[in-house]
């Protein structure tokens, strides 16, 4: 499992979370992997399938990582707090420990990290570990069109050909407080954003403020380390704090991708990318 879901995320049908389990986002990426091939896109991994995935990419799934001293050197926020009151109190919402960072980085959960390196001290550099081995970043390719369904709770990227070159895992929208329809565009991209809490525009559930909050950038801000802004005001894609939720909860009406998603999704994208959302 832990080598399907890896093979599927540098494939660019992406899995969500490494974790090794077999979920929802593993069989969803699973059947648009076998759609972009013409076979059956039924999500089940059978031979054929299972053949197609490890002749189309026959390098290691798993490589060794040596911890840097940047990697452990922080600042690292012990404990991050689940209120927007709260967090808007802190100066930075950084990564909670290196094991949070390295997990990030390499797109696995964390309790996996640490299975694959029982015995590493993941918070000491030059400290030697296993890791997915992932695909190099993917500089010069283009997006034309984004398709967020929301009926399948997924995200597609197509060129300008209609090709798709990206699938992802999401979380769009909830009862109350939908995703919207129609047509938008990319209005802009910010890296590492500030999150920005006004109660006069915005009432979300749980958050019982009546004063507006700044809450600091981070990887465990509330909408991750990148902010995709649409023309539909206040909404966009943007990153997660929590990757092992993605798919599976609900989000203030924005598409919420895994932090890692959001970014590579974020180099694709321009000024008038166009945003599709299908009931």
């Amino acid at each position: 499992m832990v080598k399907l879901q890896v093979l599927l995320d540098r494939a660019q049908f992406s899995p969500g979370l490494i974790d090794g389990r077999r979920g929802s986002n593993v069989s969803q990426a699973l059947a648009a992997y076998e759609a972009a091939h013409g076979l059956k896109a039924d999500g089940r991994l059978d031979d054929k399938i299972w053949q197609t995935l490890t002749e189309a990419d026959t390098e290691p799934v798993l490589e060794d990582y040596t911890i840097t001293e940047k990697d452990v050197e922080g600042p690292f926020v012990k404990e991050i707090p689940k209120d927007f009151e709260a967090m808007a109190k802190l100066d930075k919402l950084a990564y909670s420990s290196p094991a949070e960072l390295l997990a990030e980085r390499f797109h696995i959960g964390e309790d996996l990290l640490k299975a694959l390196n029982p015995d590493a001290d993941l918070a000491k550099a030059g400290t030697r570990i296993v890791v997915p081995k992932l695909a190099k970043d993917r500089k010069g390719e283009k997006v034309a069109r984004i398709e967020v369904d929301k009926k399948e709770k997924v995200v597609r990227a197509f060129d300008k050909d209609g090709k798709i070159v990206g699938f992802y895992p999401a979380t769009i929208g909830s009862r109350d407080t939908p995703a919207p329809s129609g047509t938008y565009k990319v209005r802009a991209v910010a890296e590492n954003p500030t999150y920005y809490y006004d109660p006069t525009d915005l009432s979300f559930k749980g958050v019982e403020t009546k004063e507006s909050l700044k809450i600091a950038p981070g990887p465990n801000n509330p909408v991750g380390s990148v902010w995709i802004d649409l023309t539909k005001e206040t909404y966009g894609i943007h990153g997660t704090p929590d990757p092992a939720s993605i798919g599976k909860t609900s989000s203030h009406g924005c598409v919420r991708l895994t932090n890692w998603d959001a970014r590579t999704l974020s180099k694709m994208v321009s000024k008038g990318t166009v945003v599709e959302f299908r009931d």
